[in-house]
């Protein structure tokens, strides 16, 4: 009997020793874990903040350009710099860097011009298509070329965009846009008065008399 007791003994000691090792693996596996998340975190985060020091950065080399465009042509300076960074995707496209095409632009006849693929919407739907986009020697060309086109209207219709000429604050702006047929994205509007709410844009803009 004595020797019985004592392997139920050493039964017991064994599972207790299992379950010590175990428990000592969980802990070791689940603090690895924990530890490559808390990195992965940080160095996401950290990304994050060098992007968003970038975007910062772009906005304000764009800043005083296109608020000399709104003093020059009335295009109201956080609207220019939404749509720069709406289209471009941050100056990330290829019109952008390439290009220097910041708002999609589509060229003229006879412009130096680019073909690249782009989508629309039509029908109710997204639709790629080829556009023949403006290629310009510089950003400033760009924008200067955005505002004018505001200013001046489409060859077919000079007064195209009048509502956004008259539009007294960004958020009229945006929906004009919309309104006088700039973009055929339904949520336009939307996504501009977003971007400039998101990055106070507006702070930019030269008080309107």
């Amino acid at each position: 009997m004595a020797k019985r007791k004592r392997r139920g003994k050493k039964k017991i000691f064994r599972l207790n020793l299992w379950l010590w090792i175990s428990s000592i693996l969980v802990l070791a596996i689940g603090a690895t874990f924990w530890s490559q998340t808390l990195i992965y975190n940080e160095e996401n985060a950290q990304g994050q903040d060098v992007v968003r020091q970038q975007n910062i950065a772009w906005i304000n080399q764009l800043a005083p350009y296109a608020r000399l465009m709104q003093e020059k042509y009335g295009v109201i300076a956080s609207i220019s710099i939404a749509q720069a960074i709406l289209e471009s995707d941050w100056h990330t496209s290829t019109l952008s860097p390439q290009y220097n095409n910041l708002f999609g632009i589509k060229a003229d006849a006879g412009q130096k011009s680019v073909v690249l693929p782009t989508q629309e919407f039509q029908n109710g739907e997204w639709v790629t298509i080829q556009g023949r986009f403006a290629a310009y020697d510089s950003w400033q060309e760009s924008m200067k070329a955005h505002a004018e086109l505001l200013y001046h209207g489409t060859s077919w219709n000079a007064a195209q965009y009048q509502h956004v000429l008259a539009a007294k604050d960004y958020q009229a702006a945006a929906n004009a846009l919309t309104k006088d047929g700039y973009a055929t994205d339904p949520t336009y509007a939307e996504k501009l008065i977003a971007i400039i709410q998101t990055w106070h844009l507006s702070r930019f803009d030269v008080p309107q008399k």
